[in-house]
This record gives C-alpha cells, structure tokens and sequence, in this order.
C-alpha cells in the first residue's frame, strides 16, 4: 500500500483553478519532488495536503487513511509535516527549545503542574530534553542547543527546521523550497541533511525545489505542474528530459 495516495484533487480560488486534477502516489521510504515554474500550484498541493486548503474535489489518503477533510492539528497527528520556504522558527527562543515544541503533544503535563512546576513536570522536562538532543545531535546542532534560533547561520537554521518537524514523529516529511536562499555550500549540505533523515528515521520525503540540481541529485521521482495542472510524472532522469518540461521552464 502505497504511504500518500492522492486523487483527483481540485481547488478552485474565484474563477481560478489553482490545482486542476492532481493525482499523485508515493510509496513508503521514496524521495519524491514535485516540481513547476512560479505559480504552477506547488505550494497550494502542500497547503491541501497539510489542511490549510480543504479541495472542492478529490480524496487525499496518508497511510490508508482519509484525511481529505482534516484540520491541520489532526493531520500533524495523522503523521504529515513540514517545513516552508521562508523559515519559521521561535527565533527568540533556544534552539532546543524549538524542538521541545514539536514534542509537545508527545509528552503532556496539566497546566497547573506547568505552572508550579509540581507533579509530572520535571520528570516530561527531563525526558523532553533527553529526546530534544538526541535530535539535535543526528542534526549536528547539539554543540547550539542553548543559543537563540536567530543567532544559527542560514543553513543551520534550516536544519533546525527540519529537526523540529522530525519531533513530530512524522510519517511523511514535505519540504517546501528547502534550498531557497542558500549558496552552494549550504545547499551540499542540505543535499546531505535530507539523505540523512531519510536513512536515519526510514522517512518518507515529498519537496518543492527550484534547484535542479539538488533535484537530479537526491529525488528518485518527479510530478511536474504547469498551471496546476499535472505535465508529467515519472522516474527524475526521464522527467527533466522530457521536451514539454524543457519548455515549461525555458518556453518555446
């Protein structure tokens, strides 16, 4: 069974179809890009498939189950997350305790005993903080676990992006322009990140990307869109030589 089975998927804004019939299917443990030029609905796909969006038509499956309808909490729960193109980090908070954030609904105490510090509270603190560095170190943030989100570099406030959607306990990973603003190293770097969550935690990983080279070199698959429609889909060698993506990105 495949991990995201999504059919026939339509919204409309006013008169504008931004997503016309998209179809998409990804198997647990691919590496998956979906790809466009500006404005061909790539992030709106992102938004229907994490509940920001609810489609006129179409079903969304994660896992076998119909989350066509969710709400953004209850589809984080389901097992989605993700990351977006600009980042959003707690930038004045620490940087372990951005990915405490994301532990929250897996370890709970009563607000009563989080006010006083009573009760369960310093025992989930403790094992908060266990779990907190554990990530951070597969992420290589651990030696910054105590700084300021805004005071990490560029690309390791990236990293730290993902290290907080990983908290979540994901099934399915969606990284929306990961690359956007890096320079060449980082975007290495990035590349390696990526192939490390997905050995690491057996993840299952669908991204937006501009960068064809991070594309060609770590997506197994590819679905292009153009006009929110889908142009082509296919293994990523056969899909960025196929004539009609060529002219999509470059015209005629």
């Amino acid at each position: 069974m495949a991990l995201l089975e999504v059919n026939n998927l339509c919204i409309s804004f006013g008169g504008l179809r931004a997503v016309d019939d998209f179809n998409l299917t990804i198997e647990k443990g691919q590496l998956y890009g979906l790809i466009g030029p500006n404005g061909a609905g790539k992030t709106t796909v992102f938004n229907l498939l994490t509940g920001v969006y609810k489609p006129n038509e179409g079903r969304i499956k994660l896992d076998g189950n119909d989350i066509t309808r969710k709400s953004t909490t209850e589809i984080n729960h389901a097992g989605i997350a993700r990351t977006f193109q600009n980042i959003r980090l707690f930038k004045n908070m620490s940087v372990i305790d951005n990915v405490k954030v994301g532990l929250t609904e897996r370890f709970k105490y009563s607000a009563l005993e989080g006010i006083l510090h009573l009760g369960n509270y310093r025992k989930v603190e403790k094992e908060m903080d266990f779990e907190a560095e554990k990530l951070l170190k597969v992420f290589d943030l651990d030696k910054e676990k105590d700084i300021l989100a805004s005071n990490l570099p560029y690309g390791k406030q990236r990293k730290l992006e993902i290290a907080r959607a990983m908290a979540t306990n994901p099934k399915l990973l969606l990284l929306d322009e990961p690359a956007a603003g890096m320079n060449p190293n980082e975007t290495k770097e990035l590349m390696d990140t990526i192939a490390l969550v997905r050995k690491e935690f057996d993840m299952t990983i669908l991204l937006i990307e501009h960068d064809m080279k991070l594309v060609s070199g770590i997506c197994e698959k590819l679905t292009v869109l153009n006009f929110g429609r889908v142009l082509c889909q296919g293994e990523t060698k056969e899909v960025l030589s196929d004539p009609e993506v060529i002219k999509a990105y470059l015209g005629e």
